[in-house]
């Protein structure tokens, strides 16, 4: 079974996901994305396998999205796409792909959902809030 995770070391969320895929028993592939970014057509798949739209997965903070008046909603599905293949950071994260469905783990607990074995025990986020708690009950 293969998991892949597009991933940000440097994002909270998306090191709460990974830690979340590895406590499940998974070894995902991780790509950082920032490095090795998705192809115009990978990005464009994932985005259809998420069901939601070009725009939604846009990250505006800490980007360059002001600063290219992406706002704008001018600004169709191919220029936004062309923009995010351009500065990869505005890609939202972590997206994650696993045999059950493709998310955007935003907040990162939303992994459980599409994890082969979502039953991973305890689980406290980097910011010590519980997503998980001793007796296996999910809070958030």
């Amino acid at each position: 079974m293969t998991i892949t995770i597009f991933h940000n070391p440097a994002c909270g969320t998306s090191r709460n996901t990974l830690a979340m895929i590895r406590q499940s028993g998974e070894e995902p592939i991780v790509i950082d994305y920032l490095q090795a970014p998705p192809s115009r057509e990978r990005l464009k798949a994932l985005i259809a396998a998420m069901g939601i739209t070009v725009r939604q997965l846009l990250r505006e903070k800490g980007t360059p999205y002001a600063e290219l008046g992406l706002a704008d909603p001018k600004w169709t599905d191919e220029r936004l796409l062309d923009a995010m293949l351009a500065h990869p950071i505005l890609i939202n994260r972590p997206i994650v792909e696993t045999p059950k469905g493709v998310r955007l783990c935003r907040p990162s607990e939303a992994v459980l959902d599409i994890l082969p074995n979502p039953d991973i025990g305890p689980f406290i986020k980097e910011d010590g809030e519980v997503v998980i708690d001793q007796a296996g009950q999910r809070l958030v």
